[in-house]
């Protein structure tokens, strides 16, 4: 999957369970995606503070970290990059999510298929670059 530029969707993958990251990371490599994966907060600001990234898929409840601390600082540093949530619990089931970080576009379960979540990336990538 191409981007309007040409270039692969560059994708932050932000998930403190490194087997699902593996998961994702693998499927959206297979689509000929860019893929950085990090378990923690510093590691994706970090990576944030460093590279340009198009989409962000972020764990709501990660082990080192806070995912709205990470979409803040994404939407202040690369305010065009898109966030993708994903999370295993029940918070923010009312869509809430959308009213707290600006950058959310998607509100997922974690057992999302991972081809559904590629749509996505590629959806979002593609809207992103066109804006």
């Amino acid at each position: 999957m191409q981007c309007a530029s040409n270039q692969p969707p560059r994708v932050l993958i932000v998930e403190s369970v490194s087997e699902l990251a593996g998961i994702w990371a693998r499927h959206l490599e297979r689509q000929g995606m860019s893929v950085t994966v990090s378990g923690t907060q510093d590691e994706a600001i970090a990576h944030l503070a460093e590279q340009t990234i198009d989409i962000i898929i972020l764990d709501l409840v990660i082990d080192k970290g806070s995912a709205l601390a990470i979409s803040d600082y994404a939407n202040y540093r690369q305010p065009e990059a898109r966030v993708i949530f994903v999370t295993n619990t029940s918070f923010f089931s009312d869509g809430s999510i959308f009213a707290h970080s600006a950058n959310a576009r998607a509100f997922v379960q974690s057992d999302t298929p991972p081809e559904d979540l590629a749509a996505m990336v590629a959806h979002y990538s593609d809207e992103r670059r066109a804006s």
